[in-house]
């Protein structure tokens, strides 16, 4: 799911005029942060180390929440496994926005530059389109397999920004 959150969401920084960053952390991780360059990041915010192998999903939201506070993005998408389930919408309660879960679809609202966020509603019977208008970043969580991945271009460069978040509590 996370390539197909890349392939689609370069559409989605083209709209904005602005990069797509990607976030990896744990341990002995170069080989994949190329794949997400390959994939459609422009940059990836790495943190290797062995300490964040197998890390809790408490300690999960502790970094990404941290990560959050630190780069202020506008848009901040999960897919929606059981891990993004569970980790997203509690990055978003200690941020302080909203998260839309299940998304179907993703747009960038013209006018306003403004995450459109397509999930089914009332059983399925409906689709609905959320927007966060006051709060950042703008969270959902994507199906997988709703979004198409691209297949990698290992001709693509981009940024490999090694970061150092608070390593986990209790280690």
């Amino acid at each position: 799911v996370a390539f197909e959150l890349l392939s689609h969401s370069k559409q989605l920084a083209a709209d904005l005029k602005t990069d797509l960053t990607a976030v990896l952390f744990g341990s002995d991780l170069a080989r994949q942060a190329a794949k997400l360059i390959y994939g459609g990041a422009d940059t990836v915010l790495l943190s290797d180390d062995p300490a964040l192998a197998g890390l809790p999903e408490d300690e999960c939201t502790r970094l990404l929440t941290d990560l959050v506070r630190r780069y202020q993005p506008d848009i901040f998408l999960f897919g929606a496994t059981a891990f993004g389930r569970s980790v997203a919408p509690r990055v978003a309660a200690r941020i302080g926005t909203g998260l839309t879960a299940d998304c179907t679809g993703l747009a960038i609202q013209p006018e306003t530059g403004l995450l459109l966020q397509t999930r089914p509603a009332f059983g399925g019977n409906l689709m609905a389109t959320i927007v966060t208008e006051h709060h950042r970043p703008q969270m959902a969580t994507v199906r997988p397999g709703v979004l198409k991945a691209s297949l990698p271009d290992h001709a693509r460069s981009g940024a490999i920004r090694r970061v150092a978040p608070p390593l986990p509590t209790g280690r």
